[in-house]
């Protein structure tokens, strides 16, 4: 019968720190959950005022201050005596900090003048919690927080890294630059719902897998709804084969110990016994001991440790691709004509037609060999927002309406580093290359070279308007992406781990790609869908009630720091990638998944 404890943390009231005011309750509930649902053995809760509780016929102090939480970390995990099949969880809701190039969790007396004195590293948890010998260790952190500013550097990268070593599944309630936040209406953390919700009978996320898909969709829902920003969570489970494991047997289908089943396969075929033999018994644990594949695979385990295995040799390493793909040979003279191939898919991701197509363009010289390629965009009509049956929508792409546009020019590509050097002086991007978008612009920085780009070339340039935006996005069409009912990795750069309907997974790239490496709409505009997120001269409006009906920038709203972004990026799923999804952020928010492209008057 398979071991299962877990450790739940939530500090609202800290000595040095301001409070929090949900993050007891947080723990409180995963507690509950664990117990009441997943069938726990004990599940001991850290929070400011819980009962004390005993271990072995001995009384441990329950309050979260760090002698307290170290005491229980360097006894507990190895007295439990744990093995293959076993589960040990880590819950910890409070803040979280980052010094000298290390995590730590904050315990109720910690000081963030004396950190390395007073706090926790994460590493240190992570090692004892692997002292357990559960070979599946969750640990679940939302303390992002970073002592309660939206600014400034997170935890979560070194712990990730420690993750990936260590072989913990890490669930993050945000990325290291966002902030976590809680939700008064809910009296609740937003990822905290969301991951019960998940784990829960309204998300029945038996596998790592299935969570992760329930969270990245979930929780930004919720703090969209309410705090009008975003929280990004996100799963670390190394090697792939955490990412099938099971967390919930109640909720676990045949296709899920079945995808196990085939895990634990590949690892004997690979000659590692140990991971073939711990899969075997997740799967019979799944099966409530009833799989009688299962019980054979054990035991012919057990036969074949006696045998000499011979080494496999890894498979080749795939080969990148780095190519241009679709560029136009670029002209000097202006308004000549590029010709480019126009892709469309179907709901399955086939493609059902390739077509030629051309278009207008002139060419601006930034000097030293730089160019920007300018796009004739005709005037015309379109239904701006989405239908209410268009999968992955929200409702502030309501009500669908009738905008008129004006012929204007767009940028071919988004504007390349190579092209803000040649303006601004600067490349501030995190993933270098001239041909790569720029990103971690502000908005300030965006509208400002469009500004100097003005004055270089005696061209009026602007961001798009987002009406502007999402007619040269659509190119006549009428579905969710320009390419059809759905979009693969092989036209779009996005988070493939999230796919749109029913198409596999497909490449996570992790990172940005040259503009014009996919195919375009058929205005000849390139990576309208993902690569980076798109900053447009609108403040953001919750509905398109009162939007203007001319394409013109919408500029009022209770939202006036919050600035439209538009297509979608590297980091993100495929449904934020649709013609009519709309975020937003801060206008002086800075991400490594957030560029412009500029437009002129035709």
């Amino acid at each position: 019968m398979a071991k299962n404890w877990a450790i739940a943390i939530g500090i609202n009231q800290y000595d040095y720190l301001q409070p929090l005011n949900y993050a007891k309750r947080d723990a409180q509930l995963i507690q509950q959950f664990l117990r009441n649902e997943a069938g726990f053995d004990e599940v001991i809760l850290f929070s400011d005022d819980s009962p004390d509780f005993s271990f072995q016929n001995r009384a441990f102090s329950s309050l979260p201050i760090r002698s307290n939480l170290r005491y229980v970390l360097l006894n507990l995990p190895q007295r439990l005596n744990m093995g293959a099949g076993d589960n040990f969880w880590f819950f910890f809701s409070g803040h979280g900090m980052r010094h000298a190039e290390r995590d730590y969790l904050m315990p109720l007396d910690g000081n963030p003048a004396d950190i390395e004195e007073t706090a926790i590293p994460i590493n240190f948890v992570t090692e004892r919690l692997r002292c357990c010998g559960a070979d599946n260790v969750v640990l679940i952190l939302d303390a992002c927080r970073n002592e309660g500013k939206k600014t400034g550097e997170g935890i979560g990268e070194q712990t990730a890294e420690q993750a990936r070593q260590k072989g913990v599944i890490s669930i993050f309630s945000c990325s290291p630059q966002e902030y976590s936040y809680e939700i008064e209406a809910l009296q609740q953390g937003a990822f905290t719902t969301a991951l019960l919700e998940g784990l829960g009978i309204r998300g029945q996320c038996a596998t790592v897998e299935r969570l992760n898909q329930y969270l990245n969709f979930r929780v930004p829902e919720i703090v969209r709804h309410h705090k009008n920003t975003r929280q990004t969570p996100y799963i670390i489970a190394e090697p792939v084969n955490k990412s099938h494991l099971i967390l919930v047997p109640r909720y676990a289908t045949l296709a899920d110990i079945a995808t196990l089943k085939n895990d634990a396969y590949r690892a004997k075929d690979e000659g590692n016994l140990d991971l073939a033999e711990q899969l075997w018994i997740r799967v019979l644990a799944a099966a409530s001991g009833q799989d009688t594949d299962a019980i054979e695979a054990i035991k012919r385990i057990e036969r074949l440790r006696w045998e000499p295995q011979q080494p496999v040799s890894p498979p080749p390493k795939p080969s990148a691709d780095n190519s241009t793909k679709g560029a136009s040979t670029v002209e000097k003279n202006p308004l000549k004509t590029f010709q480019f191939e126009v892709v469309t898919v179907d709901a399955t991701a086939k493609i059902t037609n390739r077509s030629n197509r051309q278009a207008k363009y002139f060419v601006e010289d930034l000097g030293n060999g730089v160019t920007l390629e300018m796009v004739q965009i005709a005037g015309g009509t379109f239904m701006m927002g989405s239908l209410e049956t268009e999968a992955q929508r929200y409702s502030d792409e309501s009500p669908q309406h009738e905008v008129k546009v004006p012929g204007f020019f767009m940028g071919k590509y988004q504007i390349t580093q190579a092209q803000y050097q040649a303006i601004m002086g600067t490349n501030p991007a995190n993933f270098k290359g001239e041909k790569r978008p720029v990103e971690q612009v502000n908005w300030d920085d965006a509208v400002d070279f469009c500004k100097k780009l003005s004055q270089k070339t005696g061209r009026t340039y602007r961001l798009p308007s987002e009406a502007e935006w999402e007619y040269a996005c659509r190119a006549g069409t009428t579905t969710p992406f320009y390419f059809g009912e759905t979009i693969t990795t092989d036209l779009v750069n996005y988070d493939g781990n999230y796919p749109y309907g029913s198409v596999p997974k497909g490449e996570y790239r992790d990172q940005t790609t040259y503009v014009g490496k996919f195919p375009p709409n058929s205005f000849g505009l390139y990576d309208m869908h993902g690569n980076v997120w798109e900053w447009c001269q609108d403040v953001y409006n919750d509905n398109y009630q009162s939007a203007p009906k001319d394409s013109s920038v919408w500029l009022t709203g209770k939202y006036n720091n919050k600035k439209l972004l538009r297509g979608g990026s590297w980091h993100f799923s495929a449904g934020f990638c649709r013609c009519a999804n709309r975020d937003y952020t801060a206008d002086a928010n800075r991400f490594d998944d957030v560029g412009f492209r500029v437009v002129g008057v035709a």
